[in-house]
């Protein structure tokens, strides 16, 4: 199965533009992966060169690899990555921007299961309950 896994909220804490904390997705994707599925990021992060003025008003290019930091996290982990913001298959049926999968895991997704810590910060998935419904659903054995 092709999954689409959203970053930000979803793999660690929202700490955008940095990377956020450990929130417990490292051994459930790596289940996943371990039992034939394949891993999409699928993230509003990006990267981008701007255009500024530096103090004495020359042009300077500055790099902002938002993206690349969060498929660093995932190589970092040892999470292999089937896609980037893309289903590669999809490319012979669509030229639809949208990544394809039969499942999205997002902390933004109607009914995906979040912790909302005491603090004034932004929810984040419950990946102990992501578990249970992967294994509910069949797509993780218990070991």
């Amino acid at each position: 199965m092709d999954i689409c896994i959203d970053f930000d909220g979803t793999c660690v804490t929202h700490e955008f533009p940095y990377i956020g904390e450990d929130i417990g997705a490292v051994p459930v994707l790596k289940e996943l992966v371990e039992n034939g599925h394949r891993l999409i990021l699928f993230t509003m992060r990006s990267d981008r060169k701007i255009k500024k003025k530096d103090q004495a008003g020359e042009d300077m290019i500055i790099e902002e690899n938002y993206l690349t930091a969060a498929v660093e996290w995932f190589q970092k982990n040892e999470i292999p990555l089937y896609g980037i913001q893309k289903n590669p298959s999809q490319q012979y049926w669509t030229s639809s921007p949208k990544a394809y999968g039969q499942l999205y895991i997002d902390d933004a997704g109607l009914g995906c299961p979040l912790i909302y810590p005491n603090d004034d910060t932004r929810p984040y998935v419950d990946w102990k309950m992501i578990r249970c419904f992967l294994m509910e659903m069949g797509l993780i054995y218990e070991k």
